[in-house]
């Protein structure tokens, strides 16, 4: 863990790296330029790209890749618990001194790039050296001038939910905005999948869309459907029980949907699907915390979840999960300054019995919990703030059976997931 943070911390101190978002392709295109294009080595490049399902829709076409047994490597963002977790190049994660040999050849070419760009570099370095048969890449935000927006002929380009995230970077702060940054610059002559959407969204993904000449496969082509307890993946020629364990909200069950038709489509069998299916987890995404010190410092009675949910839609999608577990609910809430609190934590009226809102330890983005409080108490919670995730806990923790769950930024989830 130290390795890692000592590695984040040569970053955000390098004089080349910029920490601040700089969007923009002209540098990343030079030093690959100066690397030889290793990017071009990189086959069946899959992208993943909009605001809300990326990881989740990334890791599950990955796991049924890999229950093919084909070699897949995996670019995401951002990492839970450790710098490691963005490379995945195989069969296993880039070492830290992998890493740090990575970033001394990217330093020898002497161009200033923002920290995002070097994280990408060093994922095309080391996977163009890795004859995989795949290789995905999680865009960091929106589309048109993300750094890994390189790829002349990608194999796949995968749309997930579009929402207003992500408008803190855009002129006009609009949908609109955000649709056109996304899919407005989509590949020609590739396969695009869109992922479920509300409406107005997929009206104009269309629109949008009308003049590419990609193969276009919309989420009308597929579909989830909940029959009794259990829900299912349907297309006109499969339907697939979604016997998983891990996986609890419709939005999470849309996005193993979406990876299930890709993987479909790269003619991976409906029986691997199903088998690979129960051993789906997600860190950080509705994760229920089963075991280990935090879990051993609570009463019997009580669980407790984490989740990353940042944006308003995933807050909707938290709220309609939990409003279905009847006993009492608690909630720890941490935030980064890049979203937009407010709108988030209306979408959670009704859900909890009590708030506790903290700062992210070791985040210099993060919200102050008393900042945090405010908002919550003008939305009218039962609230109260805490320093650190423990005081939070032991402010929480009781003999009453309760759901606890600790949402409202990933950073904060890995935070947890280290301390457990």
């Amino acid at each position: 863990m130290s390795q890692s943070i000592n590695l984040y911390n040569q970053l955000a101190n390098h004089k080349l790296f910029n920490k601040s978002i700089n969007f923009g392709l002209k540098r990343i295109k030079l030093a690959l330029d100066l690397l030889g294009h290793p990017e071009r080595k990189l086959k069946n490049v899959v992208s993943v790209i909009g605001e809300s399902g990326k990881f989740t829709t990334l890791f599950s076409l990955k796991s049924f890749i890999e229950s093919n047994k084909q070699k897949v490597t995996t670019h995401i963002s951002p990492s839970l618990r450790d710098i490691k977790e963005r490379f995945y190049m195989g069969d296993r994660y880039l070492g830290h001194k992998e890493i740090k040999k990575t970033i001394r050849q990217i330093e020898k070419l002497n161009i200033p790039l923002t920290i995002f760009e070097c994280l990408t570099l060093i994922y095309i370095i080391n996977a163009s050296k890795i004859n995989a048969d795949y290789n995905i890449q999680e865009t960091g935000a929106l589309w048109r001038l993300d750094s890994n927006n390189i790829n002349d002929f990608p194999k796949l380009q995968i749309c997930t939910n579009i929402n207003k995230q992500h408008l803190n970077f855009l002129k006009k702060k609009t949908l609109n905005e955000v649709i056109k940054e996304d899919v407005g610059f989509l590949s020609n002559f590739t396969n695009i999948y869109i992922g479920k959407q509300s409406p107005y969204v997929l009206k104009k993904i269309k629109s949008l869309l009308k003049k590419n000449k990609s193969k276009i496969i919309y989420p009308n082509t597929w579909k989830l459907i909940k029959t009794g307890k259990h829900y299912y993946y349907q297309d006109r020629k499969n339907k697939i029980k979604l016997n998983t364990r891990n996986v609890y909200s419709k939005g999470m069950f849309e996005n193993v949907c979406l990876a299930i038709k890709v993987a479909l489509d790269l003619d991976i069998s409906k029986k691997t699907i199903q088998e690979t299916l129960p051993k789906l987890s997600f860190e950080g995404r509705f994760q229920y915390l089963n075991e280990g010190k935090i879990k051993k410092k609570l009463y019997r009675n009580e669980i407790i979840m984490i989740d990353g949910a940042h944006s308003a839609a995933d807050a909707q999608n938290l709220a309609a999960y939990l409003k279905n577990i009847k006993i009492p609910k608690y909630g720890i809430w941490a935030m980064t300054k890049n979203k937009d609190p407010d709108l988030f934590i209306k979408q959670l009226k009704g859900v909890f019995k009590k708030v506790i809102t903290m700062p992210i330890e070791n985040e210099l983005s993060s919200v102050s919990a008393n900042e945090l409080y405010k908002i919550a108490v003008k939305n009218k919670f039962k609230v109260e703030k805490s320093n650190t995730f423990i005081e939070a806990l032991k402010k929480i923790s009781s003999k009453e059976q309760k759901l606890i769950i600790c949402f409202g930024s990933l950073y904060n989830c890995g935070n947890i997931l280290n301390k457990n």
